[in-house]
């Protein structure tokens, strides 16, 4: 009997070393889990600029909206200084901006001209018409420990997917207004 209990002992002792479990090498927070989608709409005075996708989130969680350029994401809001063109205003600027409460997220078009009158095709093409935007969730910190804030540049898309661990290769795609 002596010699089974120190067996019994180090067999026990060895069953919980071996289920802890010190993953150091875990991206992001360990709290989070992050979500994306796509949207594509058109920028039009029918639809006021703006396109409208819905999401469901908590309160206290965070969007973060790309928009897609050629094969890259930039991070909006953005601002775009058009070419002066012979027979429109000079100096015209558009703004791309999102809002967002727990159920939508609104992406929208500002400029200091008329957009439905004021731009070439070319620029309606390049920057009204068929537009992506990649849609980030990224749901809070819910114990409210201040001291797990995200080191991530956010306007930079690859690293908030590295910092997430998101899969941006499936990402779910929607036609907006």
């Amino acid at each position: 009997m002596k010699k089974i209990l120190p067996l019994i002992l180090l067999a026990f002792v060895g069953l919980f070393v071996m289920s802890c479990n010190n993953n150091d090498n875990v991206v992001g927070d360990g709290d989070t889990i992050s979500l994306m989608q796509d949207a594509t709409g058109t920028f039009s005075s029918g639809n006021g600029f703006l396109l409208s996708k819905g999401i469901s989130i908590q309160s206290t969680d965070v969007v973060l909206v790309y928009r897609k350029e050629g094969n890259m994401w930039q991070q909006i809001p953005k601002t775009y200084y058009l070419d002066n063109v012979n027979g429109l205003p000079t100096n015209r600027e558009l703004d791309y901006n999102f809002k967002f409460n727990t159920t939508d997220v609104n992406i929208e078009t500002k400029a200091n001209f008329n957009q439905g009158t004021q731009m070439t095709s070319a620029e309606t093409a390049q920057y009204l018409t068929n537009q992506t935007f990649r849609i980030v969730l990224v749901p809070a910190n819910a114990s409210g420990n201040k001291a797990k804030k995200a080191n991530v540049d956010y306007s930079d898309y690859n690293a908030v997917v590295k910092y997430y661990n998101l899969d941006d290769s499936h990402v779910p795609m929607s036609r907006v207004n």
